[in-house]
């Protein structure tokens, strides 16, 4: 299967709990070069992740070449939980959800009991479907195949284990917000 060359990755920036608005980092990459950063924010705990990633692409130069969609997990914002899939039919590309390890749903779903809109966001979980395992990081795929999707990770993977367009979304978000990078992805 052909691989998606030109993506974009989203990873939310570090925020304070009493922060109303968290920081998102969009990194755009064909193969291996670095073509360029989108920045906006979303509600903590909100409900317009989705809407947010949608509009900062499509309002973008480089709406008409990123082939797919990578996210750093499905929740920005502490609970700002992405429909992935509605996010996929929106934009008409795939949507790859990754993570360094399976979430713990029970305690996701614990924890959202003090969030506002916490079934709605339920649901999204739930309808997301479960992670799976695929090479060295959980997925959830979005309008494309699993071969598609590993074929993507492989090539924007090149240190470690998340694919670069995360891993840089990742590094700058830090570095926008407390002055230098920190950490790996």
């Amino acid at each position: 299967m052909k691989p998606l060359a030109n993506v974009i990755g989203f990873d939310d920036a570090p925020f304070a709990r009493t922060d109303e608005r968290a920081p998102l980092v969009g990194v755009v990459y064909a193969r291996d070069r670095l073509d360029g950063v989108l920045v906006g924010d979303v509600a903590r705990d909100g409900d317009d992740a989705t809407e947010r990633v949608a509009s900062l692409i499509e309002g973008s130069r480089f709406d008409a070449h990123v082939a797919g969609v990578l996210l750093q997990g499905i929740a920005f914002g502490g609970f700002n939980v992405v429909d992935a899939p509605a996010l996929a039919a929106r934009l008409g590309r795939p949507v790859i959800v990754v993570a360094r390890r399976a979430p713990d749903l029970p305690r996701m779903h614990a924890a959202l009991t003090n969030v506002p809109n916490a079934a709605a966001k339920r649901a999204r979980l739930d309808a997301a479907g479960p992670m799976r395992a695929m090479g060295n990081v959980f997925v959830q795929v979005f309008g494309t195949d699993d071969e598609t999707a590993a074929a993507t990770l492989a090539l924007h993977t090149r240190h470690g284990a998340f694919p670069e367009p995360l891993r840089v979304a990742h590094l700058l978000g830090a570095a926008f917000i407390r002055g230098h990078s920190h950490g790996g992805a």
